[in-house]
């Protein structure tokens, strides 16, 4: 069954023509509303927030987006040209549709690197080959990261010559503190294999799912903290959210852009080991863009009396 064309910027509610800053902003507006944690009915907010960070992977990204864009709705006109492969046909006919990965079929024939690797184990000469190994991508949230999870997962191959289809469906552990990037291997459920030979293994490449306030990388957790001219200039004492509940933070004075403040232990596990990466604050202050006549009365005192001149120190 040919797959379903998703139309990303109706998913986001931006206008083609949105800018990257329009399309971050609409993404975090929007997975913040669906975020599972905090909606009544976790389910549907559940699948909501896939569709949302499915778009954003591709509309956030400039390489995705522009190919996306010159797909368009029409995608499967015969009288449009596709550069490169699906990702889950191939030319003898197999084509491998994932269910519960978090991606949509239409996400794994054209964004996500699905691909099949041959076995190193065939054995021709006795008419037996094992199956290939199969590879695709599984969406992981950054709670689950936190706390390990257990995922039902299935792979349709569908050989188009033939019709035939073989369904095999599977629990998948996502360990704790998983690495975006990094593969988890389910032995025997890849190709079957020929002759009696044992299937190929399958392989889900973990993609952290986007998170309206944080971004990781490796096990460290990242915060943009937006700050007031005063706050940064005065210091501060300011709750901030990490995965696990808010914490109090101090924020030094003289704090300027970009700065980072790094509270150790408050990542991502790293692994069974107990331990966990840092969780870091990247500082970005923010001007008034609109002052009453009393602000901008204070503005032009403190023009008058600063010494300060970032021009001449």
């Amino acid at each position: 069954m040919p797959a379903q064309f998703k139309d990303y910027y109706a998913t986001l509610g931006v206008p083609r023509d949105a800018s990257a800053a329009d399309i971050k902003k609409a993404f975090r507006k929007l997975a913040r509303k669906h975020h599972p944690d905090v909606a009544a009915d976790k389910k549907a907010a559940e699948e909501k927030f896939k569709e949302i960070n499915e778009a954003n992977e591709v509309l956030g990204d400039p390489e995705k987006r522009k190919k996306y864009d010159h797909l368009g709705a029409d995608w499967e006109s015969p009288h449009r040209s596709h550069s490169g492969p699906r990702g889950t046909s191939y030319a003898d006919g197999q084509e491998y549709n994932f269910g519960g990965t978090g991606f949509s079929d239409f996400f794994e024939q054209f964004f996500s690197g699905a691909s099949r690797q041959g076995s190193t184990a065939n054995n021709r000469g006795a008419g037996k080959m094992q199956g290939n190994d199969v590879e695709g991508d599984i969406l992981v949230t950054l709670e689950e990261v936190m706390n390990g999870d257990v995922r039902p997962i299935s792979l349709q191959i569908t050989n188009s010559r033939t019709g035939k289809v073989e369904t095999h469906s599977f629990q998948v552990r996502i360990p704790l503190g998983v690495t975006s990037g990094k593969r988890i291997r389910i032995p025997g459920q890849g190709e079957p294999g020929s002759g009696g030979a044992p299937a190929g293994d399958l392989f889900l490449r973990v993609r952290h799912a986007a998170h309206p306030d944080f971004h990781t990388e490796g096990s460290d957790l990242y915060f943009d903290l937006d700050l007031t001219p005063w706050e940064a200039v005065l210091g501060a004492e300011l709750t901030v959210p990490t995965l696990d509940g808010p914490i109090k933070l101090r924020v030094p004075p003289g704090s300027e852009n970009g700065h980072q403040l790094r509270v150790r232990g408050r990542g991502l596990p790293k692994g069974k080991t107990g331990e966990r990466g840092d969780f870091h604050s990247i500082i970005t202050v923010h001007l008034p863009t609109q002052l009453s006549a009393e602000e901008r009365g204070l503005w032009e005192t403190l023009r008058g009396v600063s010494k300060f001149n970032p021009r001449t120190t």
